[in-house]
């Protein structure tokens, strides 16, 4: 393999990839296990995460288990500390995990607020400083990938608090980028146009708004999870070593017209 192509290589490295069990999180953990890393994978749903972990080991991959609710993230240092102390130091971490609250702002209840804002940004920035912490102790550089989304720079009604949590995604891995940039480790974020998962399962099921999602996307369709895997192994590579604190929208050229 030429010096070109390695560097797109993920092999002897360690991911772990929250949100892991479905979706983009899965995605990107069997496109990283195809690239040569072993994955850990975070999620609380054990059958889910069992079920994704089996099939990227019958595809010859190396995958563990890591359940953990991300709910409970004021724990999460002790949990990622019995992490490190089994699997051994990752030098990846995809924050893949993510969930939505629909409704009128003015409806919205503040339990569901919180519980957005909980997972999509308060346990992004737990689990990206517990990563950072034992790389930076251990005088190791390490790369970030953050999910964020077309709500990073715009918004739909109905959608106050994910647009919220995923406006601070893009700003959080600016901050991130830059305090962290002189040690090594690097920050990046992702924001995927609308793509089919279960998370969006309501609205590629409805009709007029699957109608309208493939009109609004100049290339005519939903994304899938793969769309999303490739450009992360990218940045979790050498190939992307010269780039830090970049939110890359992959959108089939949704933000581009109006």
């Amino acid at each position: 393999m030429d010096t070109q192509a390695q560097a797109f290589r993920l092999d002897g490295r360690l991911a772990i990839i929250t949100g892991a069990s479905k979706g983009i999180g899965l995605g990107i953990a069997k496109a990283m296990s195809k690239a040569g890393a072993a994955v850990l994978l975070l999620s609380r749903q054990t059958p889910d995460l069992d079920h994704a972990v089996a099939e990227i080991r019958e595809g010859g991959g190396r995958a563990e288990a890591c359940p953990f609710d991300l709910h409970d993230y004021a724990r999460l240092n002790e949990w990622y500390s019995g992490v490190v102390a089994q699997h051994g130091l990752p030098d990846l971490l995809v924050n893949a995990a993510g969930i939505t609250r629909r409704g009128p702002a003015d409806k919205l209840s503040l339990d569901d607020w919180h519980e957005v804002m909980n997972i999509n940004l308060n346990a992004v920035f737990a689990m990206s400083q517990a990563f950072a912490q034992r790389l930076l102790a251990a005088g190791k550089p390490g790369k970030i990938v953050n999910i964020a989304s077309l709500m990073t720079s715009a918004s739909r009604p109905g959608t106050a608090a994910y647009t919220a949590s995923k406006g601070g995604i893009g700003q959080l891995t600016k901050a991130l980028a830059l305090d962290w940039a002189p040690k090594g480790i690097h920050v990046n974020a992702i924001a995927p146009g609308f793509i089919q998962t279960d998370l969006t399962g309501p609205l590629w099921n409805d009709a007029t708004f699957d109608e309208w999602v493939k009109k609004r996307t100049p290339m005519a369709r939903w994304g899938q999870p793969d769309d999303i895997a490739l450009p992360a192994v990218f940045m979790a590579s050498a190939a992307s070593d010269f780039m830090t604190g970049q939110v890359v929208y992959v959108d089939g050229g949704f933000l581009a017209t109006f």
